[in-house]
Order: C-alpha cells, then structure tokens, then sequence
C-alpha cells in the first residue's frame, strides 16, 4: 500500500471529529476555525493531565509512558497518545535500555461517558495502527477511560474496525486536498457542538427558490 509524504500528515485526533461531523473535522482541519465550551475545556485539562510526559513510571511488570508522538505513513496521519502501557510479555517487542519483552496497549482518556458511535474507538484504532506501523508489531486492543464513570472499557480492534479506519482516513485526505467543507446537515449532535455560532447550521438549511419567495411575500403582507 502507497505511503503518504510526512507533510500530507492529518493529525490522528482528526477521525474523531470526522465521525461525529464531516462538516466539524473540516472547518476545525481545513478552514483553521475553533471555538471552545465546557466540553472542550474539561476534555483539554483531562489530556493535559495525561500527556504530563513527568508523569511517566514503572509499575512492576508495566512501563508507563504519556503523551508518546505516533505517526503512520500508510494512514497519513501523526498525532499523541493519551498513555501506552508496555506490559512485559514473552511475544512482545524489546525496548531500549528494558530487559525482556513487551507487548504495547493504547489508552485514551475521555472527559464523559461510552458514546452511542464508534469516534472513541476509531481514535484508538488508529492509534494501535500507528504503534503497530512504528514498532513492527501486532496490538489486539486497548482502551477508553472514561472520566464520568471512571473506569476502563476494552476495545478489541477486529479487522472491521481497522478497515473503517483505513476508510475514514481515506476519505479525509480526499476532503483535505480538494480543500471542500461539506454542507450542512443539522442533526442532534449540533446542539453539543462548540462550533456551533460558527457553523450555523439553521442557516445552512437549503431552501427551494419558491420557499424563499412565499418567505418574502408573506413578509411583505405583514408590514
């Protein structure tokens, strides 16, 4: 499968807000545009928390390291994890400096609750991709924590989560070269999205010609 070239990179977070809105992922990667609510705010200072590469340890058998950059030229994307636990494991891959083995597992810290979509896991995904591309190695799942239930939920990464990773991450880079914003399509997401004065989807609503003319004349009768 061809590469990409490191400056086409998106950045690896981007899928999230490509599953929850075409529309969010490209005025947010496309048009530079961002606007931050409560949201946003508790989300950043939950992954500030994690990134704290100071906070990196050992706990026994598991190397803990935070905020670990990962990119992938077959994805064509680059980015951070949360955290990647190294758990000590006979089929593993070695690092520098460690004795033995070890296998790698992704975490990524979330501010709310499991979601009803699959952003969260896609996320993840493309994290393990990435890690699997840069350390030659196989990673079979990982995990989300989430902050309001504060507890972990495994996420197994079949084959048709990977694919719709590959997929996703294809048609992105699509959108990005063509420079396109998608329209609008209000949904019930938008009430929960901090681009919301930004992207005023109520005006974004496609309206027939005859529509807008019996708008006005209805108008006019009234003044």
């Amino acid at each position: 499968m061809k590469g990409f070239d490191e400056e086409d990179f998106l950045q690896l977070s981007g899928i999230q807000h490509f599953c929850f809105c075409r529309r969010q992922w490209a005025l947010i990667h496309i048009e530079q545009q961002w606007a931050e609510n409560v949201r946003t705010l508790e989300g950043k200072y939950l992954h500030e928390r994690a990134h704290n590469s100071l906070l990196s340890e050992s706990r026994g058998n598991t190397l803990i390291s935070r905020g670990l950059s990962v990119s992938s030229s077959v994805l064509g994307c680059s980015g951070e994890c949360d955290i990647v636990e190294f758990h000590k494991d006979p089929n593993g891959i070695s690092i520098f400096g460690r004795d033995g083995l070890y296998q790698p597992i992704p975490v990524e810290y979330k501010r709310g609750s499991p979601k009803t979509t699959d952003a969260d896991c896609l996320q993840l995904c493309a994290q393990a991709i990435c890690l699997e591309n840069m350390l030659a190695c196989e990673i079979s799942h990982g995990f989300l924590y989430y902050h309001e239930i504060r507890r972990r939920i495994q996420v197994i990464f079949e084959k048709e989560l990977r694919e719709k990773v590959y997929s996703m991450f294809s048609e992105m880079h699509n959108y990005y070269q063509k420079k396109h914003t998608p329209k609008v399509k209000p949904s019930k997401n938008c009430k929960a999205c901090s681009l919301l004065n930004l992207c005023l989807p109520k005006l974004g609503k496609n309206k027939s010609a005859q529509t807008y003319i019996q708008t006005k004349l209805s108008e006019n009768e009234e003044l």
